[in-house]
């Protein structure tokens, strides 16, 4: 870790996932030096709208890159739908994007997930959430004037997407890949895959700063629950929300092999996979 310039202690971890509130900034104070950096605030409407937001930010609530009616790919909204969504927010395919929310950024790095799934290259989580900027940083109410793109997804094929199916799982499982839990333990503890352990996403966090904990401290979590950097991780929880976080943290860290169960154990039970029961 290194000291800020407002003698914050800055996480180390990887800028092209995750940038510290200090990165954003800066980008912010220089916007007509670097003009290519959109903020994106995936929080509900009336949030952004009412309580402030960063400025120069665009509203794309979470609930409209959600999609619960495609079973096909867990909850995913499609390429075209997302891409009338980054039109509509003035966001171009070579723009730096840097999401956040007010849910220590679980939200948020669903948004980056989803971006990169459809072929964004630069997409990053901004590391904290609304309340940890506003403690250090100027918001504001008025809303950035827009310029609509036609934006061109570019989704990743199969071998590229970090995504897995039912199929995939069963040979992971078969392989004896890790696979995580980033669930509540009451969950856990009702049915989770064969042999995973529990890591519940939000030990990440620092409850007080509302950051991610210093590199060396997430490192040392990770390494105590058996998630190292030489291992084949799937990850899953219910809907594939609360992985996109642990996901973005991991990829952060330097975890080349995630996998990421976008049906999560509710398409494992409707296929009546095998579950365990009980604590980890």
């Amino acid at each position: 870790m290194y000291y800020g310039s407002r003698g914050g202690i800055v996480n180390v971890m990887d800028e092209s996932v995750v940038v510290a509130p200090d990165w954003l900034a800066a980008r912010l104070e220089a916007e007509d030096e670097d003009p290519q950096v959109r903020v994106v605030d995936v929080r509900d409407a009336w949030e952004y709208d009412g309580i402030g937001h960063v400025p120069g930010a665009i509203n794309i609530p979470f609930d409209s890159y959600r999609d619960e009616s495609d079973v096909d790919r867990g909850t995913l909204p499609g390429a075209d739908a997302f891409a009338e969504l980054l039109s509509e927010a003035g966001i171009s395919p070579d723009d730096t994007v840097v999401a956040y929310d007010d849910t220590h950024g679980v939200f948020a790095a669903r948004f980056v997930l989803t971006a990169l799934e459809y072929g964004h290259d630069d997409v990053r989580l901004l590391d904290g959430d609304y309340s940890a900027w506003n403690r250090e940083y100027e918001t504001t109410g008025e809303i950035p004037d827009v310029e609509p793109t036609d934006y061109e997804p570019d989704p990743l094929s199969p071998e590229e997407s970090p995504l897995v199916d039912y199929e995939a799982v069963e040979a992971a499982l078969e392989r004896g890949a890790l696979f995580v839990d980033t669930r509540e333990d009451h969950e856990f503890e009702e049915a989770h895959l064969p042999g995973a352990v529990r890591f519940d996403w939000r030990e990440v966090i620092d409850d007080e700063t509302r950051r991610l904990k210093p590199e060396d401290e997430l490192e040392a979590l990770l390494e105590d629950h058996g998630i190292t950097p030489d291992r084949e991780i799937v990850l899953y929880c219910n809907t594939a929300r609360r992985i996109s976080h642990t996901y973005v943290v991991l990829k952060a860290l330097g975890y080349e092999d995630v996998a990421f169960y976008e049906g999560s154990l509710t398409e494992w039970l409707e296929h009546d996979g095998e579950v365990e029961t009980g604590t980890a």
